[in-house]
């Protein structure tokens, strides 16, 4: 499989297939291929359905396969952003934020996954729950706004902002932090909690999470009460 990630900030992935090659998607991303690519529509076992609609995805996965000859299928992003491109292989799985996914090769294992401190879990917002790519194989990840990527050594940590934290690898943890301070908590307009992510491993922060922006659209948009 050749691919080319065109367009930002509204970008697209061109993937080109060898008759036989397959991609797989969970949701309507597919933006246009050609006559001889062909979609079939499973659940790949109920374990995995039931995890991918417990995580906010559909139960469906989408599997494109090139016939009789060479395809070209192309899959855009939702959201004004990027398109990352990550090799997944068993000694290096991926987690992403929530409908990060976007498509990939078939080798390659869409989970949930749950952070495993408690603090996260009750205060992490989408944090808590994220997906984690494992398997082998090519995957096309969607991040919102600028993308800016660090390289934590062993214990190394940065605090991040609520929504923020698009991607890491799974050698990484996560953790929430409450902001200190009566005056910084009432008046610092930041919010309670901060998440704090620690290393070994590589972290992806967006500049735009879509939760930030429908927030800050919400008091301009018409009231449904009156």
């Amino acid at each position: 499989m050749q691919y080319e990630i065109k367009g930002e900030p509204m970008p697209v992935v061109v993937c080109q297939l060898d008759s036989g090659e397959a991609m797989i998607t969970e949701r309507g991303s597919m933006v246009w291929m050609t006559p001889n690519m062909k979609m079939e529509t499973g659940a790949g076992g109920l374990g995995k359905a039931f995890g991918r609609m417990f995580s906010g995805d559909s139960i469906f996965q989408n599997t494109y396969t090139a016939q009789g000859g060479p395809g070209m299928i192309a899959f855009a992003s939702s959201f004004p952003g990027a398109i990352r491109a990550i090799r997944i292989d068993p000694a290096h799985p991926v987690v992403v934020q929530k409908s990060g996914f976007l498509a990939s090769e078939q080798g390659v294992e869409l989970s949930i996954f749950f952070q495993k401190k408690l603090g996260s879990g009750f205060f992490g917002g989408e944090g808590f729950i994220m997906q984690k790519l494992s398997g082998n194989g090519m995957a096309f990840v969607e991040l919102d706004g600028s993308v800016v990527e660090y390289e934590l050594q062993a214990g190394q940590s940065m605090v991040v902002d609520s929504g923020n934290l698009a991607m890491m690898d799974a050698t990484c943890t996560m953790d929430i932090q409450m902001v200190k301070g009566v005056k910084n908590v009432l008046f610092g307009g930041e919010g309670l909690f901060n998440t704090v992510v620690t290393g070994p491993g590589r972290i992806a922060l967006q500049t735009m999470p879509v939760s930030s922006v429908a927030g800050a659209l919400a008091p301009f948009l018409p009231s449904s009460n009156k």
